[in-house]
């Protein structure tokens, strides 16, 4: 296009075909990164789901080793350090993408909640933070550490026996940051291969890819603690004694109820699966060992069915295997209950505000009562305790199988503790005579939880040498005043027997006396 002359039609034509080239090249730019994006909504997807299984795997495990703790307690406590060391390197990935890509990135959150994968296309930023030449910066060393650390730990708590040997080979082999050889032979040291150089979006949906990877290792531990590892030896070694639970999630003090059966993993491809109703695209749900994945909206809170077929060819034969289980959807939570034994507390005269909850129950579901306790919904009450030393309250909560579960916790009933006295701001020291004559007498409730004005209506006051003199209301009287102008210097005044109120009404004890010593 560039040889020979050309009259400016032709140039023209050639111009706008060099645009139409580009526009389809920025068009295909971002059908990618909007792909990338779409997989890291399947990743995340996948990653709740795997989420709520290991929970119910650890909760079998926990089971098992309440009701067979020599054979299950030991795998129990190393399946606990397994989560802990998970959750903490999976949250760390989660604060890596949040932090170094989006916010970094100046990356903001459309309206439904998804990143803008087709602005996404740059990495420099990313690439400034983690490499700076030939060498990693402060950060993306932290990062590689960090690949390094989980790996040391997890590895660590693996038991050392044999038939541990390949869970750890493949769990190595899954986490290796050893250098890498591009499509040029060149060797590139792992985060510069995987990272340097891609747009902010494939980064992105590598690290949740890699929390993917975590989830589904643990996955491959619990199931290894819950002696579904087997060796490849004949006859029956080949076979795993697999936990078929009732339903995948259950309630403390709830029994378990399941079956074990001696089963194998056919490494057979199905040839069509649906689950509710809906066919699965197989394309992308069937691993290399021949499994399906699951990828679905849980829905609300409560016990859910699964229900499905699975379709394999068997003599030239369609066979039908039904698909048949159940899970468990409890509340996302989303705040610890912290509390100190000993200050179950409720104040007399006041509104004593209290959430009232219980475990894996929705808010309507539970219900609360107590003399003087008031719903305000929401799982929000006030208590306004009565007479009495103590309340209890006792909690009712209806389960998804139609049964209930209860619970009590009693509280102190307490009066409003004593207020201080003061004058002119002080409860004792020095004032100058003019400041105890005009100063006004007020009762405080010092470190007390609830905003409760108080209004002194009495008081009695003590010079030297004069007769104690009655005061109605929070300043001195004619007579008070006239006594406090016998007083010398040095003088101790006191101020007791200090009676106020608060505008609701409970009964306030007198305030601790003042003691005044004149300045002048």
């Amino acid at each position: 296009m560039a040889g020979g002359k050309q009259s400016a039609r032709q140039k023209m034509i050639n111009l706008m075909y060099l645009v139409f080239i580009a526009m389809i090249a920025m068009t295909m730019s971002k059908e990618v990164l909007s792909a990338f994006g779409l997989m890291d909504k399947k990743f995340d997807r996948a990653n709740e789901l795997a989420i709520a299984s290991n929970d119910g795997i650890l909760s079998q495990l926990n089971t098992q080793a309440e009701e067979k703790p020599e054979e299950f307690q030991s795998a129990n406590e190393l399946a606990k350090q397994i989560s802990v060391i998970s959750d903490d390197f999976y949250k760390f990935l989660g604060t890596v993408k949040a932090n170094d890509i989006v916010k970094l990135g100046g990356y903001e959150l459309e309206d439904n909640g998804d990143l803008p994968y087709e602005e996404m296309d740059k990495g420099d930023k990313l690439d400034e933070l983690w490499f700076t030449g030939d060498r990693l910066t402060k950060r993306g060393q932290e990062v590689l550490d960090r690949i390094e650390k989980y790996k040391s730990d997890i590895i660590a708590v693996l038991p050392k026996e044999a038939k541990w040997k390949p869970v750890i080979e493949n769990f190595e082999k899954r986490f290796s940051t050893s250098p890498v050889k591009d499509n040029e032979g060149v060797e590139k040291k792992w985060l510069d291969y995987h990272f340097q150089g891609f747009p902010a979006i494939a980064s992105y949906t590598k690290l949740t890819a890699m929390q993917n990877d975590i989830k589904a290792t643990e996955t491959n531990i619990y199931n290894g603690f819950l002696g579904n590892l087997v060796s490849n030896a004949t006859s029956l070694k080949n076979y795993k004694a697999i936990v078929l639970a009732d339903k995948s999630a259950f309630f403390a003090g709830e029994k378990f109820q399941g079956r074990v059966v001696l089963g194998k993993y056919a490494n057979v491809a199905p040839t069509k699966m649906s689950v509710s109703g809906k066919d699965i695209d197989l394309t992308e749900a069937i691993d290399s060992t021949g499994a399906a994945k699951l990828d679905f909206n849980v829905g609300n809170v409560g016990e859910h069915d699964i229900d499905g077929k699975f379709t394999f060819l068997e003599d030239g034969k369609e066979l039908e295997i039904p698909i048949i289980g159940n899970y468990v959807v409890v509340p996302r939570p989303n705040s610890a209950t912290i509390s100190a034994d000993k200050m179950n507390v409720v104040y007399r005269g006041v509104a004593n505000p209290m959430t009232i909850s219980f475990a894996g129950v929705p808010d309507n579901k539970v219900n609360a009562s107590a003399s003087g306790l008031s719903s305000k919904g929401g799982g929000k009450y006030i208590m306004t305790p009565g007479s009495g030393k103590q309340v209890t309250i006792n909690v009712t909560a209806k389960l998804d199988d139609g049964s209930s579960a209860s619970d009590r916790a009693v509280f102190r009933i307490k009066d409003i503790p004593k207020p201080s006295g003061t004058i002119a701001g002080k409860s004792q020291g020095s004032l100058p005579r003019n400041n105890v004559e005009i100063g006004t007498v007020k009762a405080v409730l010092e470190d007390f939880d609830f905003d409760l004005p108080l209004t002194v209506t009495s008081f009695k006051i003590k010079v030297p040498g004069q007769a104690t003199v009655n005061v109605s209301g929070s300043r001195l009287n004619g007579q008070a005043k006239a006594a406090l102008r016998k007083a010398r210097r040095g003088d101790a005044i006191q101020i007791f027997d200090i009676k106020s109120k608060s505008s609701g009404g409970p009964r306030i004890k007198p305030a601790s006396p003042i003691a005044i010593e004149l300045s002048n």
